[in-house]
């Protein structure tokens, strides 16, 4: 699960990481109030004026109404309503944004910390996530703040460090230390990213997070150390343990297909190509991807109905899969052990009445208790269904109906 930039940093604070301070507002006309408060906290006379989407790139994104960055400048309260109502209820679009455009519905209104001294100020980047290879958390970081990470690993890849810390014993301090040093720092500012990156790593560990990602890391002309952005992806299997953080979650920022699915009990990710998947099991819904590639058609999703494929169920996955227009056909891979294959397949035959017609070709492959029963079952419902035993088989009429 994402969060937003503002929801980041208010767990960051809250496990001792400074930040750039902020306030969020969804009406242009809270913005001057929300900025004069932000002046009593922090005696700021400029603000930089966030819009709240989940992508990055906002700083050189563009809201399509007004023209306006996602990411400005309000030199002076004067400037303030003007600068929100530029981004707010507007339509931005970034490079992570896949060619379309995100409805901003939030703004942080947040602290200029870039004051006088300018010259004098540094900024890094810094992540911590699981690197799945060595079975450690890892620290990534680079002097280049404020860059793409991408664009540096690309040219110049020297410029980015990695610290592994052992899960089991946590960071040390000699890492912290080390991961100073390699940002060319010294004396209070030393002591400070110390402290800064044993903050960070335990709000990593504390919140069962996936990911967390800050660019930039700024080094103030005072050598105080900011986390200025915060990117931030909790880890799903972990959210049970943090009913405060499930709160956070923007539905209005996530595929409104994959939230139905998910509000539906179905594991459900949408990709771009043109067969439907209906599976029961992560692992055989991905051997059933790669059968659609080698059959030369492309996976239109992933979607595991689970150990529960009735009729219900079994129509509510076709109600998802069809609202892709792209989907040509409809594979449905479902090994039978604790659930019955004929119960699957009676579950096929009364969904697909049930919706009156489906406007493309099913492939259904069955093995496993009952298939035959399960076999006869499809063969005889005068249905627009093809049966299947052998995975092959399900590809070569997948190639089939797609020529």
């Amino acid at each position: 699960m994402n969060l937003h930039e503002y929801q980041g940093k208010s767990i960051l604070k809250s496990y001792g990481v400074a930040i750039q301070e902020g306030v969020v507002v969804d009406k242009v006309e809270d913005a001057v109030e929300a900025a004069k408060k932000l002046t009593e906290q922090t005696g700021t006379s400029w603000y930089v004026v966030k819009a709240q989407i989940h992508a990055g790139g906002r700083g050189k994104g563009v809201v399509q109404e007004t023209g306006s960055h996602g990411v400005v400048l309000a030199k002076g309260i004067d400037q303030v309503e003007e600068k929100v109502s530029g981004i707010l209820g507007g339509h931005l679009e970034t490079a992570q944004t896949n060619g379309k455009a995100k409805k901003v519905n939030k703004v942080l209104i947040a602290q200029d910390v870039y004051y006088p001294g300018e010259a004098q100020t540094e900024e890094f980047y810094m992540s911590v996530l699981l690197d799945r290879e060595k079975a450690r958390n890892v620290i990534v970081y680079s002097t280049e703040g404020g860059m793409d990470i991408e664009h540096v690993a690309e040219h110049t890849p020297e410029k980015i460090h990695k610290e592994f810390i052992d899960p089991r014993v946590g960071i040390q301090g000699f890492q912290a230390r080390k991961i100073a040093f390699n940002l060319g720092l010294s004396g209070e500012a030393f002591k400070q990213m110390t402290k800064f990156v044993v903050a960070l790593y335990s709000a990593y560990e504390g919140i069962d997070a996936s990911m967390f990602e800050i660019n930039p890391v700024l080094k103030t002309s005072d050598n105080k150390i900011i986390a200025v952005d915060s990117k931030v992806t909790l880890d799903g299997n972990g959210l049970f343990r943090h009913p405060d953080y499930l709160a956070m979650r923007d539905k209005t920022e996530e595929d409104p297909t994959e939230v139905e699915a998910d509000e539906a009990g179905l594991n459900f990710v949408k990709l771009d190509g043109n067969v439907g998947c209906m599976v029961n099991g992560a692992g055989l819904a991905m051997a059933t991807m790669d059968i659609i590639k080698l059959s030369g058609g492309n996976p239109a999703n992933f979607l595991d109905v689970g150990g529960t494929a009735n009729a219900e169920r079994v129509e509510k996955a076709f109600h998802i899969i069809l609202k892709d227009p792209n989907v040509k056909a409809i594979l449905i891979n479902i090994f039978g052990g604790i659930v019955r294959c004929d119960r699957v397949a009676q579950g096929v035959v009364d969904a697909y009445k049930n919706m009156g017609s489906i406007p493309v070709p099913i492939i259904v492959r069955l093995q496993g208790t009952n298939a035959e029963e399960a076999k006869k079952l499809i063969d005889e419902s005068g249905l627009n269904v093809h049966s299947a035993v052998l995975l092959q088989e399900a590809a070569d009429k997948v190639k089939e109906v797609l020529a």
